[in-house]
């Protein structure tokens, strides 16, 4: 892939054309890799340091697929603290590329305070 910053789109591996982030994120100057959660810890081997980690989120996810997206963030949350990737949870694409954009702003802030 080019030189653009990555992020890592987590899903449950039914993608519909209307809930791909990609050209939202692309919109933004970041490239995007989507992954299906059975997959995900392979792929963000491959990807070491990416700008986010989005978990997207059934909209209609029944309670133990919520349940694992949750454990998911959590232990990407711990993984990813000492790079300070933030990592998002989100349940569809309304609102993803918003909540993304806010945390990385939110990130390069605090960078340029240190």
């Amino acid at each position: 892939m080019n030189g653009m910053q990555k992020v890592l789109v987590v899903d449950n591996g039914e993608r519909a054309p209307d809930s791909a982030l990609s050209a939202e994120l692309a919109g933004m100057g970041y490239a995007s890799v989507t992954t299906p959660f059975e997959a995900a810890d392979d792929v963000l081997a491959l990807i070491p340091s990416p700008a986010a980690v989005v978990l997207q989120m059934p909209l209609h996810a029944n309670g133990s697929e919520r349940r694992r997206f949750l454990e998911l963030a959590t232990r990407l949350r711990k993984t990813l603290a000492a790079s300070r990737t933030p990592v998002i949870v989100t349940g569809g694409v309304s609102g993803a590329a918003t909540m993304l954009q806010h945390e990385l702003t939110t990130r390069a802030v605090a960078a340029a305070e240190l």
